[in-house]
């Protein structure tokens, strides 16, 4: 018996083992990471009955034909899941009717591992978000004394010697070098929506380059790899050039330095399969791409997966917010930002959408 297709891009993202069974009780469809649990291929499960494949704490049998005859889900928490061919792993047990003509039925496996990352994860953001809202109210109300403390240490400097004024100078830059992160900090909270409209990627990226290379990148060598034939996008001219400088910036920054060899690469091409799917399920085409690489060291290990949060940085004095920055605005776009990053260098991609053609 067939079961009726599934999404297969869902089916095939899903982060925990899911397996669909028949009436009989014999494997149909296993997702890769139901594969990588089972140790067992599509191929090989497919038309094996579940119990030779499965032990569970609970009778398997009688709760698939209980989920059949009451066509409602079965939840069973903390139970021990195995396999023929590994051990018995902690899991929430999700057992749900998929057709009731034909008794297919959906096992979802949930290993507390899974659970506990998701939980990290949630807990990160949430306290990421906290820190936002916390830090902008004390962006607001830091700068109106951090602006006393500036134009004291001006006035004092009038009347000062040569080694006393070294001190007010170094009152007034760290109080600009503050300010200069309290802007930051309220730019990331008060981010306006994107006015959009058709904008050619090149322009914007020669223009940053141009402001890149008389400033922070001096020095570096920056090489561009154009497709000609790119399209317009579909975007904030302002927001996205932000977006083009922090990458730069980054990309500036975490070269060593080294006098020769330092090389930053603005590569753009189209790429037709790249999709994102956006928060009401519909899907929107990101096919042009742009694409900051450097040679420099790489990325810490440690912080690469969370690199796109708030107050993330591998740099000493770093804020962490210039890259949480291009995340949040590419995001406003219905755009992908993503990350590759080894010890040869890393390079982060910008996938955003076509113009309309209204628009052009």
């Amino acid at each position: 018996m067939n079961a009726k297709p599934l999404d297969d891009v869902i089916w095939s993202a899903l982060p925990m083992p899911a397996i669909l069974v028949d009436d009989a009780n014999c494997i149909l469809q296993v997702n890769p990471s139901a594969e990588q649990f089972l140790v067992s291929s599509q191929k090989a499960l497919s038309g094996v009955p579940i119990w030779e494949r499965l032990e569970t704490d609970i009778l398997l049998t009688d709760a698939l034909d209980k989920v059949r005859d009451n066509q409602a889900e079965l939840v069973v928490n903390e139970s021990n899941v195995a396999s023929r061919r590994r051990a018995p792993v902690q899991s929430t047990l999700q057992i749900a009717p998929v057709d009731e003509d034909e008794g297919t039925v959906l096992i979802l496996i949930t290993p507390r591992n899974i659970v506990d990352r998701l939980e990290r994860a949630q807990s990160s953001k949430s306290a990421a978000k906290s820190a936002i809202g916390m830090a902008e109210m004390l962006a607001h109300e830091i700068k109106n004394p951090l602006a006393g403390i500036t134009g004291a240490a001006q006035l004092l400097s009038m009347g000062l010697d040569a080694a006393d004024l070294e001190l007010t100078d170094l009152i007034v830059a760290e109080s600009r070098r503050i300010v200069k992160l309290l802007d930051q900090v309220e730019q990331f909270g008060n981010l306006r929506p994107p006015e959009r409209k058709a904008i050619n990627l090149h322009d914007l990226l020669d223009r940053a380059r141009r402001s890149a290379q008389v400033g922070f990148a001096a020095g570096v060598r920056l090489t561009e790899q154009y497709d000609p034939s790119l399209p317009s996008t579909y975007a904030d001219g302002d927001q996205l050039l932000q977006v083009f400088l922090n990458l730069l910036k980054n990309a500036a920054e975490a070269m060593e330095r080294t006098g020769t060899g330092d090389e930053i690469r603005i590569r753009t091409f189209y790429d037709h399969s790249l999709r994102r799917r956006l928060d009401d399920g519909s899907g929107v085409g990101v096919p042009l791409q742009v694409e900051i690489i450097d040679n420099g060291p790489g990325l810490p290990s440690e912080i690469a997966s969370d690199i796109f949060e708030p107050f993330v940085s591998g740099r000493e004095n770093g804020t962490g917010l210039g890259l949480a920055l291009v995340s949040k605005i590419i995001s406003e776009h219905d755009g992908l930002v993503a990350v590759d990053s080894s010890s040869a260098g890393t390079t982060f991609r910008i996938s955003l959408p076509l113009a309309p053609k209204t628009s052009e």
